[in-house]
């Protein structure tokens, strides 16, 4: 189609050539996608080769010490008058020896296996003596921290590598070798962005990407009922687990439970998301229109609600949401209704009823949000377009939406990719409920990450969460990249127009 052809379509034709556009072009978008990660993966892959290279180029050109500095750290800096940092170099490697004999080396010598000594009780002179046997859970954790730190010393070997090169270089030159002191005055001048975010990047590798590993490695595992340590083992399971989880063999299989909440997940998403967003933003225009009164009232008694804690208005929801004794059904029944149970009659009731309860809870966010951006959009151009015979529906879409989608696509897809993770309305709202016996474990209003939950809390099947928060992850990070790229906000980044 023409673009002369697409800007004389109605907003809601236009809607839908985007909308035929999207799924039209979503498979070359997703290939897309995959190439680009494919590309990274090329970049990557030549990266190390060209690390190696350089590796071996510098043994090959280095003079003595820097060949005895490959297996002593720190010698080709000592032999050029680098005392200091030479001997940080070689606490360094005596530190991460250190590491590897009293430590390291016990549990990456079981990594393969996860163990294979059983704990138990032994007859020790006619008394039963209890006998610990490995503890696959800590060999996993401890061998994880072990490739972790042998990562970490492996990029102080690369520094201490390029380090005696380049003084052995610097030597042959004549040149100046730059002493402790004025390193370390580098490091707090041209370099102090890399001081300032050494901190930041361990602690992140230690809380973030540590366990991220060890979550990602026990799906691979059969680490669920009855292999729980320390009184039992469990093993390596290669992909066996995500098979289950795709599984739709027995009653409450996996599988079925699996599909039946993706399902929830993403409509529950789009709802909670698109609802709040195009209601809050509705809200905000009745707000700010020229005429209303006492705009600073509607404005606070919104405010209000977001200063109250979030789980406090859930829980007190939930009270008053109760078949027989909550507020809403005691009010039902005193003016002649029947009752209602909205949390445990029936899947859709259910559903409809944190919906709409997760209204009131997020559209306050979005009348602040758009509130701004509203105030911002150019009054001279509602001038033109009433000037050219636009009603208030006609420069909503042709104005204020476009603009908003513009400036606001990116909080759209962290706003819809945290409602797939909103563990808090769910699981404080109803729990889950209602349940079914078709389903492990969950209910009909449970989300993929409340149900990670209840498999870790409830039944311990900890494998299964772990896999199931790696395809969340997979899911929310494509969906994250595919559509931010295929907006506008991505593809024009100046201006709006």
């Amino acid at each position: 189609m023409k673009y002369i052809d697409y800007v004389q379509l109605n907003p809601f034709q236009r809607a839908g050539y985007k909308i035929k556009n999207f799924f039209v072009n979503l498979p070359k978008n997703i290939v897309k996608f995959f190439c680009m990660i494919g590309r990274f993966f090329k970049m990557l892959i030549l990266g190390i080769a060209h690390s190696f290279a350089n590796y071996g180029k510098r043994f090959a050109k280095g003079d003595w010490a820097t060949k005895v500095s490959y297996l002593i750290m720190g010698t080709g800096n000592f032999s050029k008058g680098q005392y200091i940092k030479g001997l940080l170099f070689l606490l360094i490697e005596a530190a991460y020896a250190a590491f590897l004999i009293f430590f390291g080396i016990t549990y990456i010598a079981k990594f393969g296996t996860l163990g294979t000594e059983h704990g138990g009780f032994e007859w020790v002179n006619g008394i039963p003596t209890h006998v610990d046997g490995d503890n696959s859970m800590l060999i996993l954790l401890y061998g994880v921290v072990t490739i972790v730190v042998t990562v970490i010393f492996l990029t102080f070997y690369i520094i201490n590598t390029k380090s005696a090169y380049k003084v052995c270089q610097l030597k042959r030159e004549g040149k100046h070798i730059p002493t402790f002191k004025e390193e370390i005055k580098e490091y707090l001048d041209e370099k102090f962005h890399i001081t300032l975010l050494t901190i930041p990047t361990l602690l992140i590798g230690i809380f973030t990407i540590l366990p991220l590993i060890f979550m990602i490695l026990i799906a691979f595992t059969n680490y669920r009922p009855p292999n729980l340590p320390p009184n039992s083992l469990f093993h390596w399971t290669g992909l066996q687990t995500f098979g289950e989880v795709f599984s739709s063999k027995g009653g409450a299989s996996m599988g079925h439970t699996f599909l039946v909440l993706t399902e929830w997940t993403i409509i529950w998403a789009v709802f909670a998301t698109f609802l709040n967003y195009i209601m809050g933003m509705i809200v905000a225009l009745m707000i700010n229109k020229k005429g209303i009164k006492l705009k600073a009232l509607w404005r606070t008694l919104f405010v209000i609600t977001i200063a109250v804690p979030q789980f406090v208005t859930l829980l007190v929801m939930n009270q008053m949401l109760q078949l027989n004794t909550g507020a809403i059904n005691v009010l039902l029944q005193n003016l002649g209704f029947q009752q209602i149970d909205f949390i445990n009659s029936s899947a859709l009731t259910a559903r409809i009823t944190v919906i709409v309860i997760n209204l009131w809870v997020g559209i306050p966010y979005t009348i602040l949000i758009t509130s701004g951006i509203l105030m911002n959009i150019p009054a001279d151009l509602y001038e033109s377009a009433t000037i050219d015979g636009a009603g208030p529906f006609k420069s909503f879409m042709k104005i204020t939406l476009p603009y908003m989608l513009f400036v606001t696509t990116p909080y759209l897809i962290t706003t819809f990719i945290n409602n797939i993770n909103n563990f808090n309305v769910i699981y404080l709202l109803t729990n889950g409920s209602p349940t079914h016996e078709s389903l492990y474990q969950a209910g009909y209003t449970d989300l993929l990450v409340t149900w990670l939950f209840k498999l870790t809390m409830n039944s311990q099947d900890y494998n299964y969460a772990a896999a199931i928060g790696i395809l969340v992850f997979i899911v929310c990070a494509s969906l994250s990249l595919i559509t931010f790229n295929l907006t506008k906000s991505a593809k024009d980044e100046e201006a709006f127009s």
